[in-house]
Formats: C-alpha cells, sequence, structure tokens
C-alpha cells in the first residue's frame, strides 16, 4: 500500500511508520523534519498547520494515519490537503478521553460522547475531529485506546515505575493502589490498524486495549519485575494531589473492547509488553520527557513510616 501517516517521528506515529515500512509498504511521513526520520520512509516536510488546500492531492494514497489531529482546525486542514480526491481508508487515531466519566462503565462504543472533567478540551476536541472526519472520508475508521504503552514511550509513565525500580526506590502508590487502569501496547494498535485496512469492516468505531484492567499496584509491580526488581510500597492519601508523585490521573475506567476482540483475539501481556519497554528504555532514556516527580517526592512529600503496604 501507499500510504501516508502524519507525524512519523515520536513515540506512536513514529511506530506506525516503522510497522507498515517493515511490512514492505510505501510509507510516507508527514512532519516538519526537526527530528530523526524513520529509516525507508519518504519525507513531506511541512507543519501540518501550513498546509494549504489540495497541496497532497498530488499523491495516491490508499490510506492515511493520522495520529496528530487534537482539534477540528487540525482535520480541516489536513481532509483540505488531501482534496476530495482522496477516497481510501482514514484511519484516525482518537481517545478514550471522549467518553465522560458519569457513563456506565465499561465505555462502549455506542455510548454517547462528551466532555470529560478530568480530560477537559482534550477529550472534547478529539470528539470533534472525529466527527468532520467521518463528515468528509466515508472510509474513515476511527480508534479509541487507553493508555498506550511500549518501546518508544516519550511520556513519563512506564519509565517513571523503571527509574524508582533502578535507583531501587520506594514506590509511592495513591492510597492501596487498587485504582483500575487499563493499557495497549503499541504494537498491538499497529497490529490492529492492519486488520482493518486489510478485512476493511463495517463497524467504523472501535475501544482498543487490554481486555482486563490492572491495579496501579500490580502494575508497579510488573514494572519492578521487568527490570528485576520487587518493590517496597508506601500509601499516600487523598489530600495529596496525585500527579504532584504518580504518573497517572486519578481516574479509573474501562472499555468494552469485545468489537476488537472480535477480529483480533490476542494481544501482548502487560507484562510482556513492559518487558520490551524496559528493554528499550535502557539505551534510550534521554528521549523521554521527565517530570520532576523525585524532587517533590524527597522534599514535599511527607508520609508516615505507619503508610508501608505490602508487595
Amino acid at each position: 500500500m501507499k500510504m501516508l501517516v502524519t507525524g512519523g517521528t515520536i513515540f506512536v506515529s513514529r511506530r506506525i511508520a516503522e510497522f507498515f515500512c517493515t511490512s514492505g509498504n510505501e510509507v510516507f511521513v508527514l512532519n516538519r523534519n526537526t527530528r530523526a526520520q524513520v529509516p525507508g520512509v519518504q519525507l513531506i516536510q511541512a507543519d501540518r498547520h501550513s498546509l494549504v488546500p489540495d497541496s497532497l492531492s498530488g499523491y495516491d494514497f490508499d490510506a492515511v494515519i493520522d495520529v496528530c489531529a487534537y482539534t477540528e482546525e487540525d482535520a480541516r486542514i489536513l481532509s483540505s490537503a488531501l482534496g476530495k480526491k482522496f477516497s481510501g481508508e482514514f484511519i484516525f487515531i482518537s481517545s478514550s478521553a471522549v467518553y465522560p466519566e458519569t457513563n456506565i462503565q465499561p465505555f462502549s462504543e455506542n455510548q454517547q460522547c462528551g466532555a470529560n472533567s478530568v480530560w477537559g478540551d482534550y477529550g472534547t476536541n478529539k470528539i470533534l475531529c472525529e466527527k468532520y472526519f467521518s463528515s468528509i472520508f466515508p472510509n474513515t475508521y476511527i480508534i479509541r485506546p487507553p493508555y498506550l504503552y511500549g518501546q518508544g514511550n516519550n511520556v513519563y509513565r512506564e519509565a517513571f515505575a523503571f527509574d524508582c525500580a533502578d535507583f531501587n526506590r520506594t514506590f509511592y502508590l495513591p492510597e492501596n493502589g487498587a485504582m483500575k487502569m487499563q493499557f495497549f501496547h503499541i504494537d498491538d494498535l499497529c497490529r490492529f490498524i492492519h486488520i482493518l485496512l486489510e478485512q476493511k469492516p463495517e463497524q467504523r468505531i472501535f475501544n482498543v486495549g487490554n481486555a482486563q484492567s490492572i491495579s496501579v499496584k500490580e502494575w508497579v509491580n510488573l514494572c519492578y519485575a521487568a527490570a528485576g526488581k520487587t518493590p517496597a510500597f508506601k500509601s499516600v492519601d487523598t489530600s495529596v494531589p496525585q500527579r504532584n508523585y504518580f504518573c497517572f490521573h486519578k481516574y479509573e475506567y474501562a472499555l468494552d473492547v469485545s468489537r476488537m476482540s472480535a477480529l483480533m483475539p490476542e494481544t501482548i501481556s502487560l507484562s510482556a509488553g513492559l518487558n520490551k519497554s524496559y528493554d528499550w528504555y535502557k539505551t534510550h532514556k534521554d528521549e523521554v520527557n521527565r517530570r520532576d516527580y523525585f524532587n517533590y517526592i524527597d522534599n514535599d512529600l511527607k508520609i508516615s513510616e505507619k503508610s508501608n503496604v505490602k508487595a
């Protein structure tokens, strides 16, 4: 296939470009060329916000995978640049943030989307992107993932837990660590996009993710295990803002991924996926955008010795 991937240099878009390039496809990437490109891709150097109408219409793409639309204006500009000639498959990577937290869980694709108090404008803008692309391109597929992780993740999530393990630090848990989270490995996302392009199912919107959620404490144990360590825990009560010392929001949700599972029954286990992440992180630590959790923990977080939590 001849395909366009927006971005192509950071985490999700880069891994997608790598996946389809190494699978024998002709992959074009659209970015400003400020970072290293994936070997084998063809670069269209441009800022997507500066594209003019029909500027991409000279290319005959079989598929477009848009990872980088965050506002309706982003969607409008790219759609206009592709022009009316484009009739291929359009894959938009949206987000689980489109579901209001007040919806019944697990969230399913047929539920109404709306504002989520945790994700704010990020979620409502993704909804606008979904609607715009679907109105312009009849062959639009929308993918709504939970937390993505894996090799190349530049967000300080699993890398934070890996650092805690490598430095033999006690891990500070939000309360007792029972909050549930749902994950999806970046390689599974790539495989699922491939399935959509190959099978072209009638269903157009898909939640994706591991079928089973996992508690914070279980997740930390798996991160430490990937580094060959076992964590010691201390509990932090709700009076302390969670994002000051921990890498996820205080928000528990679950996606119904049965539609995805009907097409792709097997997913990478969280344990195996975190092992891959740790192997990558050991030699790419400078590619992660760190947050200064340790400074807050060491200087501002006052925890009683009675708050120990068993591993």
